[in-house]
């Protein structure tokens, strides 16, 4: 138990509201951020999708492209229909690489994402790209870290772009403004063998 008094409380919460109020008025300073959703854990992809409704209710456009998870027709699709004159959704992959099996074609359709990706990205009618599962793309040597860091370079300024999945490289933590790393404690597939379910995995 807490054993420090109430107004020893309150004049620590008041010397931090103090810090805090200095930090927000050294930084009104507006840009289009990089931002790396990355590590083994699960809520990647999720976490992205939050910010994209965010945007939404903002009234800016989004444009969300897919690199891998394609096939499975996610219900974020079918939730964020509502949103058609706003958003714009391209499941590009055709599947998870063990179900593809076809290095050649998914090295085709990564390709073909990426520059899908970057039209939106140098339209500056959309405030907001996402590039899901890029990451796990560039792993497997389906894409080069160099040619995302080009298209990166080319974005407008307010511009923010979303890059998920897992085994982000160096380059592109080190070009990131915003970076989380997810870690997985436990995971009931793993664990208990409990498949995927829906509203949870997809």
């Amino acid at each position: 138990m807490n054993s420090i008094s109430d107004q020893q409380y309150k004049e620590k919460m008041q010397r931090r509201k103090e810090i805090q109020d200095q930090r927000i008025s050294q930084s009104s300073k507006e840009k289009g951020l990089i931002i790396v959703n990355t590590g083994n854990g699960k809520g990647k992809t999720t976490a992205a999708l939050g910010m994209v409704l965010r945007m939404l209710g903002h009234g800016h456009r989004v444009a969300i492209v897919q690199f891998i998870k394609g096939a499975w027709e996610p219900a974020e699709k079918k939730a964020f229909s509502h949103w058609k004159e706003q958003l714009i959704f391209h499941a590009m992959g055709e599947g998870f690489t063990w179900e593809t099996q076809d290095r050649q074609r998914d090295t085709e359709i990564a390709k073909l994402a990426l520059g899908q990706g970057l039209e939106y990205i140098l339209d500056p009618q959309f405030r907001l790209v996402l590039l899901d599962e890029i990451n796990v793309a560039i792993k497997l040597g389906y894409l080069d870290t160099e040619e995302v860091l080009n298209a990166l370079e080319k974005k407008p300024e307010m511009t923010h772009v979303i890059l998920t999945g897992r085994g982000a490289r160096a380059e592109l933590i080190e070009k990131a403004d915003l970076v989380t790393e997810m870690t997985m404690i436990k995971h009931p597939f793993r664990e208990q063998g409990i498949k995927a379910q829906p509203g949870i995995e997809y």
